[in-house]
This record gives C-alpha cells, structure tokens and sequence, in this order.
C-alpha cells in the first residue's frame, strides 16, 4: 500500500505528556485538552504513549483510551501517532492492532529495548508489525542511547523495501553520518524525522522532513519558523531561532525526560501530574533552571504562570 507519508504525518510532531491525576490515575479530560492545544500551537501530529507519554508504564486499557481520546479530539486537524512498539514482539504485534482499531493515524514502533537484538532479528521484529497493519504507516524509533541498540541504515531502508507501510523514522541516534545516509538513501516518500530537538536544524540541513520532539510542546511556533526560514534559504534567520531555543531545549533534558516538561506544562496550568515511578519529581534546581525559560514562550504573562 502507497502512503503519502511526507503529507500525512506533517514536519512538527511533538510526542505528547501523559496527564495523571493526582492519584496516579490517567487523565483522559486533560489529555484532550492538551491535544487540542497542541494543535492549536501548531503541531501537525503528536505521539500519544510514547516514551515521552510514559508509554512503559500505562497498561493496555490505558493505551487504548488515551490512542481513542486523542483522536477524539483533535480529529482531522493533526496525526495521532500511536506507539505501539515494546521489545516483545508479540506485544508489539497486539499492540499495533489496538492502536489501528483505536482509529491512530499512525504506528511508532521502537527499536527492541534490553534485548539487544541482531540487525536481522529487528528486520523481522518490525516486518511482523508492519504486516499486523498494512493499512496504517509505521514510523520505525532508533534511539540507542535507550535501548542498548542501534538500527542501522541498511537495515532501515531494506525493512521499507519490503514493506510499503514502513514510510519513516524517527532518528534519535544523534549520529549525523548516519543520518545523513538515510536521507541520501532513502526511497523519495520515506520520511526522516529529527529524533532530537537540538539537532532539528542540522538535520533539516541534511534533508530531513521535521522533528518528533519534546521541546515543541512549548516552542511549536518557533520550530515552525526554523523550518520555514530554512526552507526559504534564509540560514541565518533559521540559526537565530535555532541558538535562541538552546537554553529551553538544554533545560529540559537537564535530568531524565519527560520530568522537565511534565513540569512545564504544570506551570502553563496543565493538570498534568506527576511522572510514574520509577520516574519522579523534577529537583529543584532544575525548576529553578528552567522556570524563568518558560515565559516567551506562555500564551499569558510570567507573572500569570502557576507557581508549582
């Protein structure tokens, strides 16, 4: 089956926080209310569950309300991307086939964790996911700094000749020759994703289509400016954006993510919660680092942002 991939999955895709309430339990009201102002910042999509999301922690039932939630509220206006990938693959067959009857846009399925499978195991790990859903696209997830493993480019771009539901990746190895060999290489409707929001603009430079990040849940309007400046061949205008976005993006990866921007979203008067364990609360001198980042990019005055 033929995708429109680069279309349908869109260039800013911001992999979303999990709202909790305060007894731990998921939130599906505020999930809702965080998708839809995502999209109304901007967001072409956004991955619901993933690690980000705290996928690991949240049971399937949890997984299915959020995947059904999301799309329940954002519609047609933006792609829900679900992640569906665990380092079983079984689970992640099973799991993609709830995202699809869910009603997702989209599969995100990660590299194997702990495992540390072959190349030709993950060929056939994420082959067994792609013909579970041959009528959604997958996004393939390499993150090695994660999983303890490394998906290399010719085992990608083989995996996509195979499989024409195999239409992206979200490259987190954080290696621009790596990078820039699946760019090169690459079929022409195979989208590469910036797996690592300070690496959105080098990537960009290297024919990458758009980020799946987690700073854009803050600074999804001046991504959008990046990409745009960048894409009219105005390089320097693209590199203010970028140096200017540093000191947030470096905040919020100052301990474990998604601590820091669950934080955030909390000081934007998001009922978000806190992390499941083995996650926990943000240390103070981080949220002493990151709150006065926050205020160019609230929709309100500093002085209007919830002290937490």
């Amino acid at each position: 089956m033929k995708h429109d991939a680069r279309t349908r999955l869109g260039t800013i895709v911001t992999a979303m926080v999990t709202p909790f309430d305060k007894r731990g339990c998921l939130d599906i009201a505020e999930a809702q209310r965080l998708a839809r102002w995502l999209v109304d910042r901007g967001n072409d999509g956004l991955v619901v569950a993933g690690s980000t999301g705290e996928g690991q922690t949240l049971d399937r039932s949890e997984r299915l309300a959020l995947w059904a939630a999301v799309k329940d509220a954002v519609g047609g206006r933006a792609t829900v991307i679900a992640n569906a990938g665990t380092n079983n693959t079984r689970e992640s067959v099973s799991s993609a086939e709830d995202a699809a009857k869910a009603g997702a846009d989209a599969i995100l399925a990660v590299v194997p964790y702990y495992n540390k499978p072959p190349q030709s195991g993950m060929l056939e790990h994420f082959a067994a996911v792609a013909e579970a859903v041959p009528d959604l696209p997958v996004i393939v997830y390499n993150v090695p700094g994660r999983t303890a493993a490394n998906l290399l480019p010719e085992t990608l771009l083989e995996l996509a000749r195979m499989h024409a539901n195999v239409v992206g990746v979200k490259e987190s190895s954080g290696d621009l020759k790596q990078i820039a060999t699946i760019v090169r290489d690459r079929a022409e409707n195979f989208v590469v994703f910036a797996g690592d929001d300070h690496l959105f603009l080098p990537c960009l430079s290297l024919g990458a289509d758009g980020v799946v990040g987690v700073a854009s849940h803050l600074c999804s309007r001046e991504y959008r400016q990046m990409y745009d400046a960048h894409r009219a061949g105005n390089a320097g205008e693209a590199a203010r954006i970028h140096a200017s976005l540093l000191a947030l993006i470096d905040a919020l990866f100052a301990t474990t993510s998604p601590i820091p921007v669950k934080w955030a979203m909390a000081q934007f008067g998001f009922a978000v919660g806190e992390c499941r364990l083995p996650l926990d609360g943000i240390p103070q001198a981080i949220a002493d680092r990151l709150r006065p980042l926050l205020a160019p990019f609230a929709d309100k005055p500093a002085n209007e942002l919830v002290e937490i």
